[in-house]
């Protein structure tokens, strides 16, 4: 009673009384054996235990779901003979399992044991002696599962070494709070930074673009579940070489923890491969192939002009789908010193390209313009609003609509004359002009110039 008065006061501090009324209850305790019963049925491993004389004195749950022999069955037997082992095996099993009380450490053995139905069963045990309290050897206990489910689990760790050492897709496991928390080398390598140095940080702090569009997909793998198919998502990537621009084919898994009785997320494994190439390949093909496509059209539309100034404008409709945003036709005078604007799409919304009404006052170009670089190289020329300057201030002192920002100029050029220069001129919204835009370009202005030379043929 000492020793629960202790306790009690203990628990209430020693200058605290006794609340009126109540008593010192005496202190809840859970006896030894009950308490080692409740640990070892919890277990998910099978487990028995044998004295130094071979005698089984614990017997677990998961022993039992294995084998069908309950506990009251299986302690107290001597040995696995004759019930959980063939009689001719016997033998061999128990001194393999009784070998353990000679040293220290775990033995592990592979053994076919019997079910109480008959049927045979392959385990895989580890040993390991048990010492007295007078530390000499008093026993061995004996922890065993099915070989099938141990190799189940090998396979399942290997898979994950494979897929954080030498896999050909990217890893990334992502905690809750979208912090990535393992990173394979693929991975790393994608990002431009090594093993450790993600882990932890915000996304936002790897991608510089697109870390909304790959955010909102975790968050959605998170709040319910995995996407059917691959997503494929464009990002920016800021490195010491400046910024790189990627796609990635990505599959996201939603991790639950096996333990819990309801699933509850531990995060999302985000596997992601690089097809960068592949993709900015499909997308020349297709723009190759559509490019050729406005090529056939405007043609078979300008055979239908019987002007052929209309003509020639019907041309830079076509060339302008998906290309530009304006075109302007500026044609050479007589002694070529001097251009002079022809036809030209809206400034203000977008429009077709239609004669400049009232024509033949020369374009007020600056020297080094540009179009006038076009007309003596007889070639193209690309420029693009420098940023230390105001885009709207540059495009206004080359005459073009405030809104360009790139331009590409390419001279129209017939019979072996030099005609004038066409101006193509894209917006903000659109990057600039590059090699394969001007070869594009270059072929609607042959067919352009066609056109306008009929028109001067037509006119004298």
């Amino acid at each position: 009673m000492s020793a629960s008065r202790s306790e009690t006061t203990n628990a209430l501090g020693p200058d605290e009384p006794v609340p009126e009324g109540e008593g010192s209850a005496e202190p809840v305790t859970v006896p030894g054996s009950e308490l080692l019963a409740a640990l070892l049925d919890g277990m998910d491993a099978a487990l028995c235990a044998f004295d130094a004389d071979g005698t089984i004195t614990h017997w677990n749950r998961e022993a039992e779901r294995i084998l069908g022999w309950s506990s009251e069955e299986a302690v107290g037997r001597r040995g696995f003979a004759g019930w959980a082992v063939r009689t001719a095996d016997a033998e061999e099993v128990q001194g393999r399992l009784m070998a353990a009380m000679d040293g220290p450490g775990r033995q592990v053995h592979e053994f076919a044991l019997l079910r109480k139905d008959g049927g045979r069963v392959l385990v895989r045990t580890q040993s390991a002696r048990v010492l007295g309290a007078d530390g000499k050897p008093a026993g061995v206990y004996c922890a065993f599962s099915e070989v099938h489910a141990q190799i189940d689990l090998e396979r399942s760790i290997a898979l994950s070494e494979a897929l954080f050492e030498d896999a050909s897709w990217g890893v990334v496991l992502v905690d809750v709070d979208l912090r990535p928390t393992v990173v394979n080398g693929y991975a790393s390598r994608a990002l431009g930074a090594g093993r450790t140095s993600p882990l932890g940080r915000p996304l936002g702090e790897l991608v510089v673009q697109g870390v909304e569009e790959l955010e909102g997909a975790l968050h959605h793998v998170l709040a319910e579940g995995a996407p059917r198919g691959l997503v494929e998502l464009w990002v920016t990537l800021g490195t010491g070489d400046g910024e790189r621009r990627r796609c990635w084919r990505s599959g996201f898994l939603r991790l639950a923890s096996p333990l819990a009785e309801e699933p509850v997320p531990l995060g999302v494994g985000w596997l992601f491969h690089d097809v960068t190439e592949s993709k900015l390949a499909e997308q020349e093909a297709d723009r190759l192939r559509f490019r050729s496509s406005q090529l056939h059209r405007a043609g078979r539309a300008a055979a239908e002009c019987e002007d052929p100034m209309e003509a020639a404008t019907a041309y830079l409709d076509f060339a302008l789908a998906g290309f530009a945003d304006h075109a302007l036709i500026d044609l050479a005078e007589p002694d070529g010193a001097r251009l002079i604007r022809a036809a030209a799409t809206p400034s203000g919304a977008p429009g077709p390209c239609v004669p400049v009404v009232g024509g033949g006052i020369p374009v007020r170009y600056p020297p080094g313009h540009p179009a006038l670089q076009a007309a003596d190289r007889n070639g193209s020329v690309r420029a693009s609003a420098p940023t230390s300057k105001p885009a709207d201030e540059w495009a206004a002192e080359r005459q073009w609509p405030r809104d360009a920002v790139h331009a590409l100029c390419t001279v129209l050029r017939s019979r072996g004359r030099t005609l004038g220069v066409v101006t193509f001129l894209r917006g903000a919204s659109r990057p600039p002009f590059e090699r394969a835009d001007a070869m594009y370009a270059e072929s609607m202005a042959v067919l352009t110039a066609s056109a306008l030379d009929l028109t001067r043929l037509t006119a004298d």
